[in-house]
């Protein structure tokens, strides 16, 4: 199937979304060799949930059909470039592919913007939406001691 064909797979998905009001007009899909492994819309109103974006479900969806965390051999398709949160998923499945329809300016243009999220990931002075404080850090390294003498070197 061309490529095409899987972004109007996408925006249909984020045509029903926004019918059925459980949130913005976002649509993904996951696809491994030629077959729609998943596929979500945007569901934060729905689900009352802020990291319900089709881009999050659509990975979830197919990690557990796949029963997998890794999906290095699948490509995700979404109807416009994900935000910080979404692209922090891509990295941690392994996606190697993002194709995407609308740019981060166009959902910006229409209030959906993630600039300050952006701005505070590079440090920009005076962008903090959210205070910062470490808190307990030698009792939490444990933990990690923890995991490590568990797992030994099994990282994700």
């Amino acid at each position: 199937m061309p490529a095409g064909d899987f972004m109007h797979l996408a925006r249909e998905e984020a045509r029903r979304g926004i019918t059925q009001g459980d949130g913005g007009p976002f649509g993904a899909l996951v696809v491994r060799d030629g077959i729609v492994i998943s596929r979500a819309h945007n569901e934060v109103l729905a689900r009352h949930d802020p990291t319900a974006h089709a881009e999050i479900l659509a990975i979830r969806s197919a990690s557990r059909r796949l029963k997998r965390h890794h999906l290095e051999d699948c490509l995700l398709y979404t109807t416009c470039e994900p935000c910080p949160m979404c692209l922090g998923a891509v990295a941690w499945a392994r996606i190697p592919r993002i194709y995407f329809g609308c740019t981060r300016d166009d959902a910006a243009d229409i209030g959906f913007s993630d600039r300050m999220i952006y701005d505070w990931i590079l440090g920009e002075p005076g962008i903090a939406p959210a205070e910062r404080i470490p808190l307990e850090r030698k009792s939490c390294l444990k933990l990690f001691e923890q995991w490590r003498a568990t797992h030994g070197a099994m990282l994700y």
